[in-house]
This record gives C-alpha cells, sequence and structure tokens, in this order.
C-alpha cells in the first residue's frame, strides 16, 4: 500500500473498548465466542505460515496444529499468563504456540484419529497461495516474519471490513478506487489519478474526494481491528505507532 494520502494521517482512531483478549476469559459464553472467533480470524493466518516455515510441517501436519493450537488456547486458558507491560500479545501468543508444538502436538494428531474436536472453518488454501510468491526468511528471521504476517492478517481484516462497509453505504467506487490505487503492487504501469478518472468516467475531484474516503475509512477500522486484539490503550496505541508511524490521537 502506498497512497498519496498517508494510512496515518487524520484524527479518528476508537474511542470505546472492547478486547477479545480480556473477554477471552469471560464468564460470558457469547463474550468468549465473541473473543474466540476474533482472535483466530487475527491470528490463524500467521500461525499456519510459521508452523509450515519453522517447525517444517507438512500442509496436513500445519492445518491440524492450527486447528488444534486455537482449541487448546480456548480450552486450558493459554493466554491468561499474557502481562502487557512485559511485551506484546503477538510475541506471547508465538511462545505459546512454539511450546504447544514442542509438547503438546499430540493434540493435533488427535483430529486425524477423528477425535472429538470441532474444526474450526479456516481458509488454508488461501494462506498457502500467499506462500508461493513470499520470501521464506532465514532462521535467525523466523519472529519478524511472524510479526510481519500478523501485520499482514491485520490489514487483511480491514481491507475485508472497508469493502463490506463501502458495499453497505452505497460506496463501492470508493473501494473500487482504493483497491486499484493504493492495494494493487506499484510498478512502471501504475494507474494515475487521471487513469482512474478516464477509467470510471467521472471527474478527477471524485477520485480525489473518493480516495480520501475509503483510506479515512480503512485507518478507521484497522484501529478497531487493533484495539479489540491488545489488552489495555498502552498496547494499542504502542502497536498503532509500529503500524502507522505515528500515535492515533
Amino acid at each position: 500500500m502506498s497512497p498519496e494520502e498517508p494510512v496515518g494521517g487524520g484524527n479518528r482512531f476508537p474511542t470505546t473498548r472492547w478486547s477479545a483478549i480480556t473477554g477471552f476469559h469471560s464468564d460470558d459464553p457469547k463474550i468468549r465466542a465473541r473473543s474466540f472467533e476474533t482472535l483466530v480470524a487475527a491470528y490463524w493466518k500467521p500461525v499456519y505460515k510459521y508452523v509450515r516455515v519453522k517447525w517444517r510441517r507438512s500442509i496436513e501436519d500445519a492445518q491440524d496444529i492450527t486447528q488444534a493450537f486455537f482449541l487448546r488456547a480456548m480450552e486450558k486458558e493459554f493466554f491468561a499468563g499474557y502481562d502487557a507491560d512485559k511485551g506484546r500479545f503477538r510475541t506471547w501468543v508465538r511462545v505459546c504456540l512454539d511450546g504447544f508444538i514442542a509438547n503438546e502436538d499430540k493434540a493435533a494428531r488427535r483430529l486425524k484419529r477423528g477425535g472429538d474436536i470441532v474444526m474450526i472453518p479456516l481458509e488454508f488454501q488461501t494462506a498457502e497461495g500467499e506462500m508461493v510468491t513470499a520470501e521464506i526468511p532465514s532462521a535467525d528471521d523466523l519472529d519478524r516474519y511472524f510479526d510481519a504476517e500478523w501485520t499482514r492478517s491485520l490489514f487483511g481484516l480491514a481491507v475485508a471490513a472497508l469493502r463490506e462497509e463501502c458495499d453497505r453505504r452505497g460506496r463501492s467506487i470508493a473501494y473500487q478506487l482504493f483497491e486499484r490505487y493504493d492495494l494493487d503492487p506499484p510498478g512502471d504501469a501504475r494507474v494515475t489519478y487521471d487513469d482512474l478518472a478516464t477509467a470510471l468516467g467521472i471527474p478527477i475531484t471524485q477520485v480525489t474526494n473518493h480516495l480520501s474516503y475509503a483510506r479515512r475509512e480503512f485507518r478507521r477500522l484497522l484501529l478497531e481491528k487493533l484495539q479489540e486484539i491488545t489488552v489495555n490503550d498502552a498496547e494499542f496505541r504502542r502497536e498503532a505507532r509500529a503500524l502507522l508511524g505515528s500515535d492515533p490521537a
């Protein structure tokens, strides 16, 4: 993504606090279920790819381990020991994952034997497709690889949310412009504002306005997704600065 107007601009950011991390341990089953779905959505791709790359597991084994890891995380409360003052939650997830694979991946093998674990519907083929064009990291870069895939997953969730919102508000053209200009990889044939205006038959001022709206909403949605998977405001702001290069406020 390389918009002319930086995603980090503006001053719109979430003002309410709901954390999937704390909700994961709620006594309310509905809150626990919502928290579980939120954390799985944000972390399953980094977890799966990390298992494939670091632990060199086959596609089938990595799928089983990913499924089992999240289900056991909820069952055994893997994340209960997380302390936001001592590091990032994504680092804690990776540490829990390494320990799970090293000591408890027998739970994954139960899936193959038709155990009583409920399967989570995950699009593993999508993750595999993304790995085909990705550079495989060296052993020294695996921690950064997990972090980069976490960022990619979070941005993907925000992009999907933006598409849904634009469709719902009747502003699909804004998303179309955002996708073609900001999401397409840069290259010699990258489109210009003039190209987009000509292709869609609209004034260039409308291209500018639509892109401004889409970028503003994307930033808001990205911060909402981030806020859901951080445990407190200090962690949220720390992660937001890392993602956007500026404070969200």
